[in-house]
């Protein structure tokens, strides 16, 4: 079977030498690269080819692209490399990759033209100065060949083996059988929408699907997905968690998928589990490159074996698999786990991976044209995770910290943008606003920012900055902060937030700038395009209507609503309406919350969870309930709870404990908790977990209410969202078929038409 390989992607497999190096150096954007190529051209003769196609077999293997430019005249072959700053900052690994890649053009340019000898340069062209610095050397075609003979089975002897892997790993998804004896209650159900959400003809290639807990969402979405991988030609799978816990279901099914396989006698799937920087770096004290780190030190002169031996190692790679193989073969775990994506068959990892602005995945899926379907567990998590991915802050405190690093044309720039910053305060403050939110930035500030970053932009080129300069950690936050502006639209806000007083000595006050999302789904509906099928799952996806709006699915995604396992019977629910927990309300209620808790736990000794809008109104109930009521065991989660705090917080509730557990509605425990059996008999939501009103949030309405229609600006902000994290939260009693609880909803506001409508349709609400 032929294979077809991009000339940049074959030398980047082959050819990358030396160390891994990360220093951040300003690049030319793609613009600017395009500018600078074609600038080049026109400096040549007339008889300058550009942009010239060209493609050669080897065995079975077909290699094809672009060549930047051939002088005939001089028979020299160009390869253009637009730069910023000092050629320095062009790193050995990359000038590797560039000689390899104009080798192999020379090798195809000899080839189809009968050439004996070629001249090869590498033109570095620096986007700021304009000037070349041309790197060449003279090779005979025979040269050229062998290169190009010797790239080529190096790639083979892997695509091969890739792509035996791909046919059995194929045939053994299309033979795949349901690891377990039978499916769960609307298992079953679940499986199928997602299966035929991956056959357009069936409905599109979205699928929303609101699932309860207990009938196995997890496994009931990743089981028809692997099996439509043969047929629908999907390339990948990415598993997607907003949390740890939706992270460790996710390896714990794809291990009982290949523990199916493997008795099956079938090949496994390869699953990468893709952990965050922080939690994979050796060397947290050391910067990523050679000089620095001894694990980027010759990190590609020892990728493919590490490589190689982590790929043969059946199923599953976890973060203690990489570190292992990585640690043996001197390399970081971190980036090797990002090569790793490459080969993988499902990967496993977070939210931002995929969405954010810079994806790793998604960029990876673009550049492979590799065909993937994803999903999105806890989906209900995205609106607001998009949003944070999508917003960006300047503070005047880290603009003063970087003036004070700065020097020269930074500085004077830096100083500017102070000058015009200092302006919209003057007026903010005459008009006596703590807070602002404009149409659109002002442009007298938007150009200030546009020329500080210029500026900086030019210095880190030629002197690159260090991790921990204030003038880097500015420059970056206000590049995303420019990229954001530009983009601004009715799916976002420009806001201003002055310090309080009191927050540094100062005539004028600082301030916060924000280009604050409030609308993702501009952001997100391509992600949604890019996939061959996305399906978005979750306990509580509704209304379908917000989540469509919120996250842009496109027309046509269908929605389905798989029924509870559970029965009415197994959960009590009351609403507790002579109690307000409205912020006016707040100390009148704290002795009926104490009261109504103290009498269920004596008719009903065991494990409960309290949950509170916040940690104050949390505490203030807390106190009161130890003075009224001092016999009843009670435990807080805390505002700087760590790792292990939140394990012992847990630990309370053993399966024959008793006691009440102190909880944030919205944290760590209201979702993502899993206390079956008598570990968790009953909660109390003592709020309907409306966020709180205040001038960003009713910016926020409105922006949502012109967007949306002027009836959906309240439900869209404060309704919809609030309902959901209290649906959540009461969600941890009922678990499994088996348990029985009881559900306590604190607030008048419970008994209104439109909040009922918005609870599960199995609970029975008294």
């Amino acid at each position: 079977m032929s294979q077809v390989v991009a000339v940049r992607a074959l030398c980047e497999f082959t050819a990358r030498a030396g160390d891994l190096d990360l220093r951040f150096t300003p690049a030319p954007t793609a613009l600017e690269g395009i500018a600078g190529h074609q600038l080049v051209a026109s400096r040549r003769g007339k008889d300058y080819e550009t942009e010239i196609s060209l493609s050669g077999r080897h065995e079975d293997l077909l290699v094809r692209g672009r060549a930047d430019g051939f002088d005939p005249a001089l028979q020299r072959l160009e390869e253009i490399k637009t730069y910023r700053g000092a050629l320095d900052g062009v790193r050995a690994n990359h000038r590797a990759l560039h000689w390899a890649q104009a080798k192999v053009y020379g090798h195809l340019l000899c080839r189809e033209r009968g050439l004996a000898q070629l001249c090869i340069a590498l033109v570095y062209f620096n986007v700021g100065t304009q000037q070349e610095t041309v790197l060449e050397d003279r090779f005979d075609a025979a040269e050229l060949q062998a290169f190009f003979g010797q790239q080529c089975e190096r790639y083979l002897a892997w695509a091969r083996s890739e792509a035996e892997h791909r046919r059995a790993r194929d045939a053994a998804l299309a033979q795949l059988a349901f690891p377990f004896e039978r499916f769960r209650a609307g298992q079953r159900e679940l499986a199928v929408a997602v299966y035929r959400s991956t056959r357009t003809e069936e409905g599109g290639n979205c699928l929303m699907a609101q699932a309860p807990t207990g009938i196995g969402k997890t496994l009931g979405t990743i089981f028809p997905l692997l099996k439509a991988c043969p047929g629908q030609g999907l390339d990948k799978v990415f598993f997607l968690t907003a949390k740890g816990t939706g992270h460790g279901l996710a390896l714990q099914a794809l291990a009982a998928v290949n523990a199916s396989l493997a008795r099956q006698g079938a090949a496994c799937i390869r699953v990468l589990d893709l952990r965050a920087r922080d939690k994979s770096c050796e060397h947290p004290d050391k910067a990523c490159h050679g000089e620095s780190c001894p694990l980027a030190q010759g990190f590609y002169d020892r990728l493919p074996a590490a490589r190689r031996q982590a790929l043969q190692q059946p199923g599953q790679a976890d973060a203690p698999a990489v570190r292992e193989v990585a640690l043996a073969h001197g390399i970081c775990p971190y980036y090797l786990m990002q090569e790793l994506v490459r080969w993988s068959d499902v990967v496993v990892g977070d939210y931002n991976y995929y969405y954010d602005s810079s994806a790793m995945l998604h960029a990876l899926a673009q550049a492979g044209q590799w065909r993937v379907g994803v999903l999105v567990d806890e989906a209900h998590n995205l609106p607001e995770r998009a949003r944070r991915m999508y917003t960006a802050q300047l503070s005047q405190f880290a603009l003063a910290a970087a003036r004070k690093n700065a020097s020269g044309a930074v500085r004077k720039a830096l100083d500017r943008l102070q000058r015009s910053w200092n302006a919209i305060n003057r007026e903010q403050q005459a008009a006596q606003l703590a807070y602002q939110a404009h149409e659109e930035v002002p442009a007298g500030l938007l150009a200030a920012v546009q020329r500080a970053v210029g500026a900086m932009a030019e210095e880190n080129a030629d002197r690159p900055m260090l991790p921990g300069d204030a003038v880097l950690d500015f420059y970056l936050e206000a590049l995303q902060f420019m990229a954001l502006a530009e983009q601004l639209g009715p799916h976002a806000l420009f806001d201003v937030s002055l310090a309080p007083a009191g927050a540094g000595a100062r005539s004028t006050p600082a301030s916060t700038l924000c280009i604050r999302n409030v609308v993702p789904a501009p952001h997100l509906a391509p992600r949604h395009a890019a996939a061959h099928a996305t399906v978005l799952f979750s306990g509580t996806l509704s209304p379908p209507d917000f989540y469509r709006d919120m996250l842009g699915l496109p027309e046509g995604t269908r929605w389905i609503d798989v029924p509870a396992p559970f029965q009415a019977e197994q959960l009590q629910v009351r609403i507790a309406g002579h109690i307000s927990t409205r912020w006016r309300d707040r100390e009148r209620s704290l002795q009926p919350i104490v009261d109504l808790v103290a009498r269920q736990y004596a008719r009903q000794p065991g494990n409960y969870l309290c949950f509170f809008s916040s940690f104050d109104y949390l505490q203030r109930t807390a106190e009161r309930m130890r003075a009224s009521h001092p016999g009843l065991p009670i435990w807080l989660q805390t505002s700087a709870m760590d790792d292990a705090g939140r394990a012992e917080f847990l630990e309370r509730f053993a399966q024959e404990g008793c006691g009440i557990g102190f909880a944030v509605l919205g944290g760590a425990f209201s979702e993502g908790v899993d206390l079956p059996g008598r570990r968790l008999i009953g909660a109390f939501v003592a709020t309907l977990g409306l966020p709180q009103v205040n001038p960003v949030n009713e910016r926020m309405m409105q922006a949502m209410a012109r967007r949306f229609g002027p009836g959906k600006g309240h439900d869209y902000t404060y309704l919809y969202p609030g309902l959901r994290k209290v649906v959540q939260a009461a969600g941890r009693v009922i678990r499994t078929e088996e348990d029985k609880g009881v559900v306590f909803l604190i607030d008048d506001r419970f008994h209104r038409a439109q909040v009922r409508a918005l609870l599960p349709a199995w609970w029975r609400v008294e």
